[in-house]
């Protein structure tokens, strides 16, 4: 029975690869930082098939030693500091978690296991100020937050140990992915629980940033399969894995809005200067030619099922929980 160790299983990406690699028979671990609380909402319903080791990506030796406990051959580091937006505000925490922390973890691997397979987790905000429309593996980056300069420091270091020490290591270029888990503080899911809130009438206005920018969006659940099959090939190789195809965020909110059944949406939006970036990427669309090849690997969600899975997820969560606090209500009197 193969094992793997999962950094950041306790976001988006890291429940979802968690769900997959169980269903394929995997021993599954998941890196957490001992912290006061544990956020667990989103593997909850593993807890009783995974197991947890404390760690931290600014501590090497308790890498190695998550390494050595979970004796795991495949190492998907996904942990970061992931949100654009506060990489403006903190760009040195963003450099030792999201730069610094994947050379720690590559070394990790080296000393403690060299012939573990090891995926990194990039981002085609590394294409920042795009060269080249559409984006492959061969396009030039050229990052525009500290969160996209830090990933591409973690993508070099990955190509660098593969080519140094010959290790099995590889990167997905992976274009924005969203589904139902993503954070609230992410535009998509700012998007459809904004909406939902408006459709049952607990909020008034959406406030956004740039509606015009225009992003490859694809389903979380579709792309963790994409970094499995990175670690299932003979040759390690870095690959793009996008849909295609872009929106703004204006078709987004667009959709969401129509999915609720609200068509006159302008009314409930309004943009504000502050939730714009210091410097905007505009537009970003991946070609996944090289994926599809190789790996055969295509996404099966659409953009408009995309949006509505996302909204209607946030309906029900609201509704329930409006029912219940009318229980308690009704319980109280």
């Amino acid at each position: 029975m193969p094992s793997a160790l999962i950094t950041g299983i306790t976001g988006q990406d890291g429940s979802y690869l968690a769900e997959l690699l169980l269903d394929k028979g995997y021993t599954v671990y998941g890196m957490v930082r001992r912290a006061s609380t544990f956020n667990d909402s989103r593997i909850r319903h593993l807890l009783d098939r995974i197991q947890i080791l404390d760690a931290d990506l600014l501590d090497q030796l308790s890498l190695i030693q998550a390494l050595r406990q979970s004796n795991a051959s495949e190492v998907y580091n996904l942990a970061a500091m992931s949100f654009v937006g506060t990489s403006f505000q903190q760009p040195v925490a963003t450099g030792e978690y999201t730069a610094l922390s994947v050379a720690r973890m590559l070394e990790a691997v080296r000393l403690a296991d060299p012939s573990i397979r090891f995926y990194q987790a990039s981002t085609s905000e590394m294409f920042g100020k795009v060269q080249a429309t559409p984006q492959t593996e061969s396009t030039p980056f050229y990052p525009r937050s500290p969160y996209g300069v830090a990933k591409l420091y973690g993508h070099w270091m990955t190509i660098n140990f593969r080519e140094s020490y010959g290790m099995f290591a590889c990167s997905g270029i992976l274009f924005n992915h969203e589904s139902p888990r993503r954070g609230v503080e992410f535009v998509t899911r700012k998007i459809s629980l904004g909406v939902a809130r408006i459709a049952l009438g607990l909020q008034k206005k959406l406030t956004l940033g740039n509606l015009d920018a225009q992003r490859d969006w694809g389903f979380a659940g579709d792309y963790v399969e994409a970094m499995w099959l990175m670690l299932q090939q003979g040759q390690p190789e870095d690959y793009v894995i996008a849909t295609g195809h872009t929106h703004s965020v204006r078709e987004f909110v667009a959709a969401a809005f129509a999915v609720a059944g609200i068509t006159d949406w302008e009314e409930y939006v309004e943009t504000a200067p502050h939730l714009l970036r210091p410097a905007e990427v505009d537009r970003l669309i991946g070609d996944a030619s090289k994926a599809k090849r190789q790996l055969g690997w295509s996404p099966r969600v659409s953009f408009d099922e995309l949006v509505r899975m996302m909204v209607e997820s946030d309906l029900r969560a609201l509704e329930q929980e409006m029912r219940g606090e009318t229980d308690a209500q009704h319980e109280r009197r």
